[in-house]
């Protein structure tokens, strides 16, 4: 891969069941609760009262050995919440509930299928944010099925036996200091190193930890002061110096120089940084990309490790094909056993219209479509241009189609206007997201694009369209761009689905060995740090 590595291994974990039967080989095991976890240094700051534990057991009639687990787990974390926070699902319980639905809606495996989580789940992923009671009961008894069925699901999977620490580090218990982490992670004290040779990715991003811990041992690097606003190829500067030992401390600037010539070796060195920091190569200094070189060098470790765990809620790779999209980078890949085909620029959701971290199948192809606008961008923006200017449908070749609950549902026509393009991509998912064409190209001529409501706009259609549809003679080049310029919505069904990984990774190691960092564009980042570290 040229830019950003899927993963190709999901947990593949098979935990040993704590449980009261008489056979030595699954024994009851003593799991001592563990009282040092209080709400100021837990992982999350919502605790269950342990009476609904045994209620929840009792009324959902939980066989004796899965109680026993679910017990273990819970008092390893002094009933601390594993999937929630007072503000909502955390990121471990949108990363399971992503591989619970993706690995029931490909494996049809009704063992693992609960139909009362699915339901008190759709309303909780679709929340960006809420306030969470501990005393509430959805709350309680779908945080208890979810570790129910973390389990189950743990066992479909053949691979490395985890003890209940190294369960605890999939799902964290505590906050501890930034560089005591580090260190755990990098010495293999938290338990993962199996997970770490079998997760190459993981593997990498672990090296990278390892080089950075260093850095920071020895003071990190020291903040660049620029002087003037752009420096190019042949100024002579004393700043010139310290972007030099800047760019060597992590590995862009090949060889120690001590001159204040902004040389070709500089040139080189700063057009890698901007590439590993999504810019365009200039090789120019400006002020952005010093202020972005002078992020500390613990906010990246922070960083690096907050991604780590992100990687470790991936799904298994798949065998054919696939596309992955990774949100901060504005980028899209295609895959096909392995190997890349090719990328595009995206433009994804803006803050506020987050794009959502997910995995589906790719099965269906419309040219020409409607774009059924959603309802609340009916109520934000189209009403009020509609009181504005009572022309604006017609303008904008919309219609009403009806009314439902005291709103219209309005579409756009398929055609030059449509917001959609003139082709989109679905992937059936509950957040109503897909890929499709758009008619503002100039976004992709940005280094920064969040702005979508949601749904990821692709720079080149065509080109996914003609690839996803390549076995099928019927569609050849020429009848793609007749269907996509018919004014006329058709559905095209694919043979193969195809699997669609939405990631949302700020730090990864690229197909080249290089190290990437993007912006935290939705502070998910930011959110995490606060949670993990008692020292961020």
């Amino acid at each position: 891969m040229k830019h950003l590595c899927y993963l190709p291994v999901s947990l593949l974990i098979a935990l040993s069941a704590c449980n009261t039967n008489t056979d030595k080989k699954h024994q009851a095991e003593v799991v001592t609760r563990d009282y040092s976890i209080t709400a100021s240094n837990a992982y999350n700051n919502i605790f269950l009262d342990s009476n609904t534990f045994v209620s929840f057991v009792a009324k959902n009639k939980v066989p004796q050995d899965e109680a026993a687990q679910i017990l273990g787990f819970y008092n390893k974390r002094n009933f601390e919440f594993a999937w929630f926070s007072g503000t909502g699902l955390t990121e471990e319980g949108r990363g399971f509930w992503n591989l619970y639905n993706y690995y029931f809606s490909s494996s049809k495996d009704s063992t693992i299928y609960n139909k009362t989580l699915k339901k008190q789940m759709q309303d909780f992923i679709l929340a960006d944010s809420m306030s969470i009671s501990p005393k509430d009961n959805d709350v309680v008894k779908t945080e208890l099925l979810l570790t129910q069925y973390f389990f189950k699901y743990l066992a479909k999977n053949d691979g490395v036996t985890l003890t209940d620490k190294e369960v605890n580090n999939f799902i964290p218990v505590k906050k501890t200091p930034l560089m005591e982490t580090a260190e755990s992670i990098i010495k293999n004290k938290d338990g993962l190193r199996t997970y770490s040779n079998s997760n190459n990715n993981f593997k990498l991003l672990k090296e990278q930890l390892g080089h950075y811990y260093d850095v920071a041992k020895k003071g990190g690097w020291q903040p660049i002061v620029l002087t003037k606003k752009k420096l190019a190829k042949g100024a002579t500067d004393p700043v010139v110096v310290q972007i030099k030992n800047r760019l060597r401390a992590t590995g862009e600037m090949p060889i120690i120089d001590t001159s204040a010539v902004f040389d070709d070796t500089l040139v080189n060195a700063v057009k890698a940084a901007q590439i590993s920091l999504g810019f365009t190569p200039t090789g120019y200094i400006t002020d952005t990309l010093v202020n972005i070189l002078n992020i500390p060098v613990t906010q990246r470790i922070s960083q690096i490790i907050i991604n780590m765990n992100r990687m470790k809620w991936m799904p298994d790779e798949p065998k054919g094909k696939l596309i992955v999209t990774n949100i901060p980078e504005y980028k899209l890949y295609v895959y096909d056993g392995g190997k890349a085909q090719f990328d595009m620029k995206v433009v994804v959701g803006k803050d506020g219209h987050n794009t959502v971290i997910f995995t589906g199948n790719l099965d269906e192809i419309i040219f020409s479509p409607y774009w059924n606008i959603p309802p609340s961008i009916v109520r934000k923006e189209i009403l009020p241009s509609i009181e504005r200017n009572k022309n604006y449908l017609a303008q904008n070749d919309m219609e009403v189609v009806r009314e439902e609950n005291g709103l219209p549902v309005i579409r756009q026509k398929p055609g030059n206007k449509n917001a959609l393009g003139k082709v989109k991509f679905l992937f059936p998912n509950d957040f109503n997201i897909y890929f499709h064409d758009t008619p503002a190209k100039d976004l992709f001529n940005r280094d920064q694009r969040a702005y979508s409501h949601g749904c990821i706009r692709l720079s080149d259609p065509v080109k996914l369209a003609t690839y996803l549809l390549k076995d099928d003679a019927a569609w050849t080049p020429d009848k793609i761009n007749e269907a996509m310029n018919a004014a006329k919505e058709k559905s095209v069904m694919l043979k193969n689905a195809v699997t669609v990984l939405v990631t949302y990774y700020t730090a990864w190691v690229d197909g080249n060995s290089s190290l990437n960092f993007r912006e935290d564009i939705y502070g998910h980042d930011t959110v995490q740090a606060k949670k993990m570290f008692t020292d961020q």
